[in-house]
């Protein structure tokens, strides 16, 4: 086995695991979200192993994933046959998976629609981001600092997805913050290797809903959107209890 062979073979694995993993936690309802990883070497052009469209998450194989070169298209792998009566093709949002590639380098992007992360992004869409500060959970993106503070951006889902990829990779400024929410969507989050990438879904993935538990048990509410006079203004919690602050 060659070691362009050997990578697809071991981003298969991987991607069989999280997409296993992650529709049981029911973060890939009704044929949504998409994953992919890097097989390409650093310096080399992207080649792409990508989730194929349209597929139901709790039940793909190696065989529902495709290889795809830096124009998207899809190449030969030389590994196992395709099982399916019906020919893969890519995830329609594969081109926001390749700019984020191409953006940070990383080596591995997941997708996830989930109920938390759709809530967080549609509440705080008026401010274009989410602000943790001194959550213990932010270990999970490597921050250790002592009363860490990032700010998450939160884009606009546009309907063409060039433009969406654009906003996407517009909004990613801060290394320490591997992801972005898409309003009404859902989490872009990236790591170097699948096993990073996995547990920044997590943490992210925890960290909506915890604020969202947190805003409801405290104060009895959730904040209102930015402007909106009739509810509490959207402000900081007391330090230390995961606060999050409006831009």
């Amino acid at each position: 086995m060659t070691m362009a062979h050997q990578a697809i073979d071991q981003a298969l694995t991987a991607l069989v695991e999280i997409t296993a993993g992650f529709a049981r936690r029911g973060w890939l309802l009704a044929t949504s979200g998409n994953l992919s990883v890097r097989v390409s070497a650093s310096g080399e052009p992207l080649l792409l192993l990508v989730s194929a469209s349209g597929r139901d998450k709790e039940s793909m194989t190696a065989a529902d994933f495709v290889l795809v070169d830096e124009s998207l298209q899809p190449v030969e792998s030389g590994l196992q046959p395709v099982v399916s009566q019906i020919k893969p093709c890519p995830s329609a949002e594969s081109v926001i998976h390749a700019r984020i590639y191409q953006a940070t380098g990383c080596g591995c992007v997941l997708h996830v629609h989930t109920v938390w992360n759709n809530l967080i992004a549609e509440r705080l869409s008026s401010y274009g981001e989410v602000v943790f500060q001194d959550l213990e959970m932010l270990k999970g993106l490597d921050i250790w600092e002592e009363a860490a503070e990032i700010r998450v951006p939160i884009v606009e889902n546009l309907f063409h997805l060039p433009a969406l990829a654009d906003a996407v990779v517009a909004r990613i400024a801060d290394p320490r913050v591997p992801g972005v929410l898409i309003q009404r969507h859902g989490l872009y989050a990236w790591g170097a290797n699948p096993f990073e990438a996995k547990r920044h879904v997590e943490a992210f993935e925890f960290m909506w809903e915890y604020l969202f538990r947190w805003w409801s048990v405290e104060a009895g509410f959730v904040p209102a959107q930015k402007g909106d006079r009739k509810g509490r203004p959207y402000e900081p919690t007391e330090a230390g209890q995961g606060s999050i602050v409006g831009g």
